[in-house]
């Protein structure tokens, strides 16, 4: 995750949010249905699409979108989407795993493969990085909502695994089967949480120089442009140096 959270932040320092805005709304409209398609239209009782709408609100998606994201949910006619998991290496042997959510699954692995192969790296089996990898809850909140110490003590009460609090806010996780309940007190106590979802947390971050930090960014960021690429998770963590050019 702190490889992703990087590129993150190179991507809002670069302004390319506002330049692929229409491509990251229509991601994000596209989890919204899934999500309410798969459970029930009503985000209380629906932990995935809350979260989905999170997301959305995030990225300042008008809310006329995300109503009608989840409209479409209920409609006949709309896509089936199926979600698939690709895994595969960068240059470097960095690890990747990439969400996708398709009506195509020919069309998805042709892009995702070309993606990799094209930036200098692989698409392997299904498992074959995952093991790297652990599923978790994470439930992110504002820094103002309370001072570390707090937070920590609410998080482990509540039955999270860690917490990791800097200046930007407070980022709460926990075990999958856990994520339902930790987020309910959590959200009692601090209110509605900035973010929150499933994702997959590498285990050990491997550190890559300057040089394979510039392939595997060019790397994460064809796959992600991909209209059928959900997310991308890595284990590796770039140099501050590095971080600081890209989002020059």
């Amino acid at each position: 995750m702190a490889g992703h959270s990087q590129f993150k932040n190179i991507m809002h320092r670069k302004g390319r949010v506002d330049a692929v805005r229409s491509k990251v709304f229509g991601k994000l409209a596209r989890e919204i249905t899934v999500a309410a398609k798969l459970g029930t239209p009503d985000p209380a009782m629906n932990p995935r699409l809350r979260a989905a709408i999170l997301a959305a609100r995030a990225e300042n998606m008008p809310k006329d979108n995300i109503e009608r994201a989840i409209k479409k949910a209920a409609g006949a006619d709309g896509e089936n989407y199926e979600e698939i998991r690709y895994e595969g290496y960068g240059p470097g042997g960095a690890a990747l795993i990439v969400e996708a959510q398709t009506d195509n699954r020919n069309r998805t692995a042709s892009d995702v493969r070309s993606a990799f192969t094209k930036s200098g790296g692989s698409l392997a089996e299904t498992g074959a990085v995952a093991f790297m990898f652990d599923r978790v809850g994470v439930i992110a909140f504002p820094a103002s909502v309370a001072d570390a110490d707090t937070m920590l003590e609410a998080a482990i009460e509540a039955g999270a695994d860690d917490v990791r609090s800097d200046e930007s806010g407070h980022e709460v996780t926990c075990a999958q089967d856990a994520y339902g309940e930790v987020g309910k007190a959590l959200e009692a106590r601090f209110g509605e949480p900035v973010r929150t979802g499933l994702v997959w947390k590498a285990q050990n971050t491997i550190d890559v120089d300057d040089e394979t930090g510039e392939k595997l960014v060019r790397l994460v960021e064809v796959i992600e442009d991909q209209d059928d690429v959900q997310n991308v998770y890595v284990n590796f963590a770039l140099s501050e140096a590095l971080v600081a050019k890209l989002g020059d």
